[in-house]
């Protein structure tokens, strides 16, 4: 189809869409998706249509479920574009995904509202804008209470791409995303989850703040340790990663994990059959217990020196 054509058929589609026949604005939604699911250049021409974002935001807040998806499934179709991204996440647009993940009509809604965050929070410009307007918080408060709902992993994806930004992660570990990651990572039925939730509490452990929280939590090196035991291989790097950072951080953490006796065979066992980022960090983690033990024997052999 021309550009001309695809030009035409979205100013008939809006025309369409602001009609009285609901019927007639169900298929006008249909196919502005269907023309903006795959071709980047159909998406800029329904974006430097006059009124096309703004009928589009404002039908996402239809009363009507279909229509509301519809609307938002095209704005995330937009938001695929990089050069359209920013003009997209302004923050009234913002407060309402804030409003869909939190109270999510259906579970259809809450997983387009979360990619429609993600896509936009690809851009790192818009990661402090969410900062901003409390999706930090929206988001971890909205996987507390969904944790085994069928939109978890586009939301736990959404707070993976949003604490790639320092002020994100420090507003993540004071609304209590480090208990709720391990305990995703520890009860999740779903590898996926579990891996992701791993992924975004190495992102945290970045810092000092996230380091702290995860550091102070009871218990700790033996959760690290179970998850290390288990089939997901996004996990083991993971626990793996965090165990690295926490040895570094605290003398107390190894002692721990001197006191825990399958330690160095699960270990042995991640070097030999995990993937090569396992494999990786599980020899540092090895040569790390190895001189921790080191250092214990000279200790113990000096105690008996007069």
């Amino acid at each position: 189809m021309s550009s001309v054509r695809v030009r035409e058929t979205i100013v008939q589609c809006l025309d369409e869409i602001q009609s009285d026949s609901r019927d007639n604005q169900l298929k006008a939604l249909q196919t502005l998706v269907s023309i903006t699911k795959v071709n980047p250049q159909n998406r800029n021409l329904l974006a430097q249509t006059d009124g096309a974002i703004s009928i589009l935001l404002s039908l996402s807040k239809s009363s009507s479920q279909a229509v509301e998806n519809l609307a938002v499934s095209i704005l995330f179709n937009l938001s695929l574009n990089p050069n359209l991204k920013q003009s997209l996440a302004d923050m009234e647009n913002i407060i309402y995904l804030n409003s869909a993940i939190l109270s999510p009509v259906s579970a259809e809604s809450s997983k387009l509202a979360a990619s429609f965050l993600c896509s936009l929070a690809m851009l790192d410009k818009n990661k402090a804008k969410f900062g901003v307007a409390g999706t930090i918080q929206v988001l971890v408060s909205a996987i507390s209470s969904q944790s085994r709902g069928p939109a978890s992993h586009h939301l736990l994806s959404s707070l993976a791409e949003l604490v790639q930004f320092h002020g994100n992660c420090t507003l993540a570990v004071h609304s209590g995303a480090v208990p709720m990651l391990l305990k995703v990572a520890e009860n999740g039925d779903s590898e996926d989850l579990r891996g992701t939730s791993l992924a975004i509490l190495c992102l945290l452990a970045r810092f000092e703040e996230g380091l702290n929280a995860l550091r102070k939590t009871d218990e700790i090196v033996d959760s690290m340790v179970d998850i290390l035991k288990g089939r997901c291989m996004l996990s083991k790097e993971g626990a793996a990663d965090i165990l690295l950072r926490l040895f570094d951080e605290s003398e107390g953490c190894i002692r721990d994990a001197l006191r825990i006796p399958e330690f160095l065979s699960v270990l042995a066992d991640v070097s030999v059959r995990g993937s090569s980022r396992a494999r990786e960090k599980a020899s540092l983690l090895m040569k790390k217990m190895m001189e921790a033990n080191l250092d214990s024997y000279v200790v113990d052999e000096n105690s008996f020196m007069f």
